[in-house]
């Protein structure tokens, strides 16, 4: 928990600022930046194991990889380079799905190969393979990806103040709220809400699974712990699949309930799950659970400018990182308090926060708000702009 607190408060600051400056910078280096400071932390990692130094120093190679960006960034970043790319609104859903598969997927991947690398390598050979895979990401970006937005030779060679360049930073953030018209702007601080409020509820929820299944009665081997993994993995593909197939019929914010009440239903199963069967069955009600996450990602995609991608994506990326942070050190905290007298009891919580976000969003479709009606906004928007620019 430390660890990851030392890396998430720099790592928050920097997709902040680099990703909402993508609008206008592009988008390459949120992505450079945060491999390269994989690069530097996976050969610093080797280097640790190599000459067994003190675990203490892993503190400092966090807290440098936050510096260039961490992970925030690098999902900043990509989601927003999608976001540019897709001219059709209705590819923008599960494109974005694309990616959160792709992550779903080889994170639970990696989890369940690492302990065979370590097995058979070490972990000073480990982190040097990853070292070389951040390198060939680093070459890939920076000379044969082509960036979605166009940086003029104006912009290139206007020096730039202090004032200036410091203004300049922070406007993509605050012009998102401070020129928005008031229903756009409460419409996307409301699926911000969402967005995290479910994330929060999901990541704390989830995260307990380990724990749960390595207590009484389930008492689970790491090799049992390992197939649970694989199959909360599988959640990312029928997810994707769910995402895919719905959003030809309904609407995104159908989409998003569906997800939600699979979530509720998987984590309350295992609420009262006691034995090994039941426990994997949890599985099927939990399906759809990740839908909500690309979805809202693209909700929110959907009522911004495309000038304004970045900076939307600079605040879903901060909320992520500090919502999963905060989630399962609040959730660790209550299961440890109350796993003594019953053992599910977190999990029923988790399901009782789920109300929240399903409130706001009855509450959207109770007055009829969502993101198709503010497409008459937008040229509008674009139009004071275009004069402002000329």
């Amino acid at each position: 928990m430390q660890l990851d607190l030392t890396g998430a408060i720099p790592s928050l600051i920097v997709a902040f600022i680099i990703v909402a400056n993508g609008d206008h910078q592009g988008r390459k280096k949120s992505l450079v930046l945060p491999s390269v400071g994989a690069l530097i932390a996976d050969i610093s990692l080797a280097i640790i194991s190599y000459f067994s130094w003190p675990t203490s120093v892993l503190f400092l190679v966090t807290f440098i990889s936050g510096l260039f960006g961490s992970i925030a960034t690098l999902l900043g970043g990509g989601f927003a380079y999608i976001a540019d790319q897709c001219h059709d609104e209705k590819q923008k859903t599960t494109r974005i799905a694309v990616i959160d598969l792709i992550y779903g997927v080889v994170s639970g991947l990696a989890g369940l190969s690492s302990g065979y690398f370590l097995r058979e390598m070490g972990f000073t050979w480990t982190f040097a393979t990853a070292s070389l895979l951040h390198a060939v990401n680093i070459i890939y970006i920076t000379f044969f990806l082509g960036d979605t937005v166009h940086i003029s030779e104006f912009q290139q060679q206007a020096p730039l103040s202090y004032k200036e360049h410091l203004k300049e930073t922070f406007s993509g953030v605050y012009m998102l709220f401070k020129t928005a018209p008031s229903k756009k702007r409460i419409l996307i601080i409301l699926l911000l809400f969402i967005f995290m409020t479910y994330l929060f509820t999901m990541f704390g929820g989830s995260s307990l699974f380990t724990l749960y299944e390595l207590d009484e009665p389930l008492c689970w081997t790491e090799v049992y712990i390992g197939y649970g993994a694989a199959a909360f993995t599988s959640v990312s593909l029928t997810s994707f699949l769910g995402v895919y197939l719905l959003s030809k019929c309904l609407k995104d914010i159908y989409i998003v309930f569906i997800g939600i009440f699979s979530y509720i239903g998987g984590i309350v199963m295992a609420a009262f799950a006691k034995t090994t069967l039941l426990m994997f069955l949890v599985r099927v009600p939990s399906l759809f659970c990740i839908m909500p996450i690309p979805v809202l990602r693209s909700m929110l995609s959907k009522v911004v400018l495309p000038s304004e991608q970045g900076a939307v994506f600079a605040c879903i990326a901060c909320l992520e990182v500090l919502t999963g942070t905060i989630s399962l050190s609040v959730f660790n905290v209550i299961y440890a308090a109350t796993v003594a007298w019953f053992s599910g009891f977190s999990f029923l919580l988790s399901a009782s926060l789920c109300l929240i976000p399903l409130g706001v969003l009855c509450w959207l479709l109770c007055t009829s708000w969502n993101e198709e009606d503010l497409a008459l906004l937008v040229p509008e928007e674009v139009s004071s702009i275009d004069s402002v620019d000329s």
